[in-house]
């Protein structure tokens, strides 16, 4: 048949050429990655219990692995609470409180295809508590055991029933659970069983050291390739167990940035797709330039954690209290940080059910500093020296160098004298833990690590209990106040919500009114990206989710 018409014969032509097409092999779409510059100066652990303090557990945590329960990252408008993650429901004992029945999800396996279940539970709580279990491994025990300090032990009801037993009656239990990941004990023992050493704790090391490098949770994203300070490579699991939270990506590049100009400059140049706290000073060219800008506002503190052994000049409250009237928070946010923080008057701010009502207003008064400072015996012609210990970068470190500075300049208009002792973040977070008598700490009267304030333990319990001084947790400064220990136990053992949120709000003003700490801001986890992402929720939280991001060819 002769076709005149051109048009027509082009269509003829497409349409024999798709009926031929659909005979031929498909061709793979291109594989989509999204690659990400974060704060950390090095890849955060991978085996299960990750460093670099929670910076650690967004990337290497809850990418890689899940907990009994979780954090629900879904929404950016309403705080983010606990949820059931690998158990599905949870009781504590009526006739005893130290007793909690978990009930496992059924159907879940690790990455390497081996079930999860009682056993595998059991096995993870006695990796970081049971010093002669062979899986233990000590370096996994401080970032994990200072976060669920009352949990004794673990017990297999049958397959997907676990006990949990705590030393005491403990109502934040389910919430601490969130840091205990599930690493899958065959891939281990398969490590074990090939590994060298001249006894079983040698062999044990040797058995993590590999499972960090080939690492096997249930999570929704699997280990691709590691190469430690440089690179980690996530690829999407398909099989994961919940199927709303199977990633849309096919790999996550996770790349160490810890310098905030560096990380932005990635950016600009298309080497990154997305980056943690980017430079605030580069805001309007990122936005000129349509990338996009997340923040929220989330339940975290960025602090001077005050050392109270004797002999500190922290000791006396007229020092305390003046050094958080002589800091001009306004000012920092809205111009060395571009607005991105909060004024910190606290812990929690007013409105939350955790505030109470404490007496000591946290505001800007430098005369009312100055005077104070005056009462205690310093003036301009005899400051105070303080030193406070920081880093360079580092999780929610937010912008720590200059945010010290200015802290720094501002405080010796009201006679003191700041001294700045910085080191590498993870450095930081260990000394955090050996706390202010240790030598790590450099003769420091002060700490400068951000903290959580997602739960009671994390917000207040762990620096204002007595008990939970080094090497239990992280009273970094050794806090010993009587009515702190009475009130963290009274909200310990209240098991009824809004009487526990009543004890909790008491315990926060005490510490304000005390002034516990240098309260300066609340971080709202800046992130700049391509105009590529899509899918982002910036939930009010430490942590995101990235199984909903997207990211175009």
């Amino acid at each position: 048949m002769f076709i005149k018409n051109n048009n027509t014969r082009a269509a003829l032509i497409a349409l024999l050429a798709l009926g031929s097409a659909a005979a031929w092999p498909r061709v793979a779409a291109a594989e989509t990655v999204l690659r990400i510059g974060m704060t950390a100066a090095d890849i955060p652990r991978t085996l299960g219990q990750p460093d670099q303090g929670f910076e650690g557990n967004r990337f290497t945590g809850l990418t890689m692995y899940d907990a009994l329960t979780s954090w629900d990252l879904s929404s950016a408008d309403k705080a983010s609470v606990v949820i059931p993650g690998l158990a599905t429901e949870w009781k504590v004992d009526d006739a005893d409180k130290t007793k909690w029945t978990f009930k496992l999800r059924p159907g879940v396996t690790f990455h390497d295809g081996s079930p999860f279940n009682a056993d595998a539970v059991v096995w993870n709580v006695e990796k970081v508590l049971k010093q002669d279990a062979p899986q233990f491994d000590a370096s996994q025990v401080g970032v994990t055991a200072s976060r669920m300090p009352t949990l004794a032990s673990a017990k297999k009801i049958d397959d997907m029933t676990v006990e949990l037993t705590t030393k005491e009656p403990d109502s934040f239990l389910p919430i601490n659970l969130t840091n205990l990941f599930m690493a899958s004990p065959a891939k281990w023992q398969s490590f074990y069983d090939k590994a060298e050493g001249a006894d079983a704790k040698a062999k044990s090391q040797a058995a993590w050291t590999a499972f960090a490098k080939s690492a096997s949770g249930t999570g929704p994203w699997k280990m691709a390739s590691f190469t430690p300070r440089e690179r980690l490579e996530l690829v999407k699991n398909p099989d994961y167990w919940n199927k709303a939270r199977v990633p849309k990506v096919d790999k996550m590049v996770l790349l160490p940035m810890p310098e905030a100009n560096a990380r932005t400059a990635a950016l600009l140049s298309g080497q990154v797709d997305w980056v943690e706290a980017p430079a605030p000073d580069a805001l309007p060219e990122l936005k000129q330039r349509g990338f996009k800008l997340y923040s929220n506002e989330q339940p975290h503190v960025w602090p001077w954690q005050f050392s109270r052994v004797e002999g500190s000049p922290w000791n006396d409250i007229r020092v305390r209290k003046a050094a958080n009237l002589c800091v001009d928070r306004e000012g920092l946010r809205d111009g060395l940080l571009a607005g991105l923080m909060v004024p910190a008057s606290g812990t929690f701010e007013p409105g939350h059910p955790w505030r109470g009502n404490p007496t000591f207003q946290i505001k800007y008064d430098k005369a009312a500093a100055q005077k104070l400072m005056q009462e205690a015996g310093y003036g301009p012609n005899k400051k105070l020296t303080v030193k406070t210990q920081t880093s360079a970068s580092g999780s929610g470190q937010m912008q720590p160098l200059p945010m010290n500075e200015y802290l720094q300049q501002a405080l010796a208009e009201c006679y003191f004298d700041v001294q700045l002792d910085v080191i590498e973040w993870n450095t930081l977070f260990t000394n955090w833990r050996r706390g202010a008598k240790d030598p790590s700490a450099n003769g420091s009267h002060a700490t400068n690590v951000t903290y959580a304030a997602m739960d009671p333990f994390f917000a207040l319990v762990r620096f204002l209990q007595s008990g939970m001084a080094p090497p239990v947790s992280n009273n970094w400064g050794f806090i010993n106040n009587p009515k702190f220990d009475e009130l963290v136990k009274k909200a310990r053992q209240t098991f009824d919500p809004a009487a526990r949120d009543a004890a909790l709000a008491e315990l926060h003003a005490a510490s304000v009114d005390d002034a516990a700490f240098l309260y300066v801001a609340h971080d709202v986890g800046p992130r700049a990206m391509s105009p590529k992402v899509t899918g982002v929720v910036q939930p009010k939280s430490w942590f995101i989710d990235f199984s909903p991001v997207s990211i175009a060819q």
